[in-house]
């Protein structure tokens, strides 16, 4: 039977635990991801072999890149064909990638019937988000991205209607400061949280700061609902495959739930030890390795 003294002991120890691991440090199981990148050549040279391997793999969704906004085709796919692969291999896409960057100087016709025709295909596909993907490293100053910022908000309000999200892709630079301000800041107090959320690269965010991700996380909790997983070459820190390289994602993974982390996806840009595929395999053995146990 437990005394008085020794439940107080007890009480106490598991007082300070939940101290040292708050409730959002806790991690729940998510669906393997892959960004569809990696093998952008294989997706556009055959984008249905591909699909197979991924899934053979065992990949649970995949995000997209790219979208022919004229004939509505992923990968050379009609929208609903693409759509109807992705089904057959178990493969659902929550998330793309589209060439939003190209809008920052349109007018807002242009831009209009773009964001449009990408809403129609994501909407086809069954995504719930659609993604800012990049800015060219030349347009990276403050002032691009305050008008980043009132482009998401326009373009988050437009696609709502049609259910959905538009989320921003950091890329090199964001976490750094210029003219006493970080330009990832200005997107996150400059747009509307419940328009706009964020999908966050580990790789471009380590690349820029040895800061913990977490300290990111605490300033806007939950709205960091995806994540890109990748990892950075010890020596010349360019891409490499997960596992390789100098993040580890067992320190950062435990601020999944403080994050808001809904989806992930593993990607790797180039630079392959072998190719591609082999890349997205290793890339899978590392999340179930040290991740997804």
């Amino acid at each position: 039977m437990v005394n008085r003294r020794t439940f107080i002991q007890q009480a106490g120890l598991f007082a300070s635990a939940a101290v040292a691991f708050p409730a959002w440090q806790t991690t729940r199981r998510y669906k393997i991801g892959l960004q569809l990148f990696t093998l952008n050549s294989a997706m556009n040279r055959d984008p249905l072999g591909t699909l197979q391997r991924v899934a053979a793999m065992g990949y649970e969704e995949v995000e997209t890149y790219g979208i022919n906004p004229d004939k509505l085709t992923y990968y050379g796919m009609p929208a609903s064909d693409f759509a109807r692969a992705l089904r057959d291999h178990n493969l659902p896409t929550p998330t793309g990638h589209y060439d939003f960057q190209n809008l920052l100087t349109a007018g807002d016709e242009a831009m209009n019937r773009y964001v449009d025709r990408v809403a129609e295909g994501a909407k086809l596909l069954g995504q719930q988000y659609v993604v800012w993907p990049y800015l060219e490293p030349a347009t990276r100053t403050i002032d691009t991205y305050k008008r980043v910022a009132e482009r998401l908000n326009v373009i988050g309000a437009r696609v709502s209607k049609a259910g959905l999200r538009v989320a921003y892709h950091n890329g090199g630079g964001e976490f750094v400061l210029q003219n006493g301000q970080y330009p990832y800041d200005i997107l996150l107090k400059e747009t509307d949280p419940a328009l706009v959320k964020m999908q966050i690269d580990l790789y471009w965010y380590c690349f820029d700061t040895e800061q913990p991700a977490r300290e990111w996380f605490k300033k806007a909790p939950g709205r960091f609902e995806m994540w890109h997983v990748k990892d950075m070459h010890k020596v010349n820190r360019r891409y490499t495959e997960l596992g390789n390289g100098s993040i580890d994602y067992t320190r950062i993974w435990p601020d999944t739930a403080m994050s808001g982390m809904k989806h992930f996806f593993v990607e790797q840009g180039g630079n392959f030890a072998v190719d591609a595929m082999q890349s997205a395999a290793d890339g899978m053995a590392y999340v179930k390795k040290y991740l997804q146990k």
